[in-house]
């Protein structure tokens, strides 16, 4: 897929993945547009970025969406969604079974699953009349083996796991020239995880995989360490399980 030229929309893209995303896609010709749900974080990437358009818009709200979509109309349109912005509500305090759980799994959810879905439903139209169109969504390596410590984090990212399979094979069947890509991120060094010591990969780092992916028309991009766990779940899943859920993890639960 070139990406040279074409119109990128990309959620949450004010900081961390989606600002780097934002930066090489303008490197590689793109026109990019950003949201983000905080206008100061926006105004300061507008100035470090004269090139980008900034819309404040919140993935998770119905009206927001739908006025996304009308400005984004106005402007002629886009070639591709990217689906980055995400949610993770920090596990350490909140325990199993519990109500400020559940409204963390509700939040979860509606961000990183409904919000997908609202946007890919909004611009659906759009991308199909492109000549060459794509929608990226962000899952993630715990999509692979779930974490005991991010349950809720796990569940919403597997559950657009499949749905992304899903709406891919619906738009080669119709032979629609949507192309739909699941860019599967290991642990990330971002403002979301930074109090975490383990192993992280730049967003650098995972963005050149992505446009990689994206130029050779890999569907499905793993980078970092989860290719090598998705090798290693499918030959061993119970090593794999033990080595995303080691010890030291359930003991936070405690």
């Amino acid at each position: 897929m070139k990406i040279q030229g074409k119109t990128i929309l990309i959620t949450g893209g004010a900081s961390g993945i989606g600002l780097e995303a934002a930066r090489q896609f303008l490197e590689n010709g793109a026109k990019v547009i950003v949201t983000g749900r905080n206008q100061d974080k926006l105004a300061a990437v507008k100035k470090q970025f004269p090139d980008l358009i900034t819309i404040r818009s919140d993935v998770a709200k119905e009206e927001d969406a739908n006025s996304l979509f009308e400005y984004v109309f106005k402007l002629g349109g886009i070639d591709i969604l990217y689906n980055n912005a995400g949610v993770g509500v920090p596990p350490v305090n909140l325990g199993i079974a519990n109500d400020k759980h559940l409204e963390g799994a509700i939040y979860e959810m509606e961000v990183n699953y409904f919000g997908v879905i609202r946007l890919n439903n909004f611009f659906m139209e759009m991308l199909k009349s492109r000549r060459e169109a794509a929608i990226i969504n962000t899952t993630s390596i715990l999509s692979i083996v779930p974490s005991v410590l991010e349950a809720t984090y796990s569940a919403s990212k597997t559950a657009l796991a499949f749905y992304t399979k899903s709406l891919r094979s619906h738009l080669q069947a119709i032979e629609s020239s949507v192309k739909v890509f699941e860019l599967l991120p290991p642990l990330v060094d971002t403002d979301m995880v930074a109090d975490r010591p383990d192993k992280k990969i730049s967003p650098k780092v995972l963005v050149n995989g992505l446009i990689d992916g994206l130029q050779n028309d890999v569907y499905t991009i793993r980078v970092g360490d989860t290719r090598a766990l998705y090798i290693l779940n499918r030959l061993m899943p119970q090593k794999a399980y033990n080595m995303v859920n080691a010890k030291k993890h359930y003991n936070k639960l405690k």
